[in-house]
């Protein structure tokens, strides 16, 4: 019962950390939600000499309600209505390390951030 609670605990983190990424976009706090990213995730998006907020300004990740969230130890998927997300958790804090991403069947998923 113990294990249970602490995994649905994990998993409304995770979701929390997911639903804050996608808040601080719609609001328009791009610098917010790169704080939201994990390192390699960001890293990725400043390719090109691209600043992070304006990078991640460009692109239109459709988000949506949170559907579910599943904890694989250090890692979390977030599935949204129109997306998923991808978590890694860094001490007690967890970061998005994939956004805007798709399932392609028996592929990998395809996404905008990270992947």
């Amino acid at each position: 019962m113990l294990v249970a609670g602490c995994a649905q605990q994990e998993a409304g983190s995770a979701q929390a950390a997911a639903t804050g990424f996608y808040a601080a976009l719609a609001g328009g706090r791009t610098e917010q939600a790169c704080g939201l990213l994990s390192e390699r995730a960001r890293e990725g998006l400043e390719t090109g000499g691209h600043a992070c907020g304006d990078a991640i300004r460009e692109l239109r990740l459709p988000g949506g309600q949170p559907r579910d969230a599943r904890v694989f130890g250090d890692e979390a998927q977030v599935r949204l209505a129109a997306d998923t997300v991808f978590l890694h958790r860094f001490g007690d804090r967890w970061l998005v390390h994939a956004a805007g991403c798709v399932p392609r069947g028996s592929l990998p998923y395809r996404c905008e951030i990270g992947g």
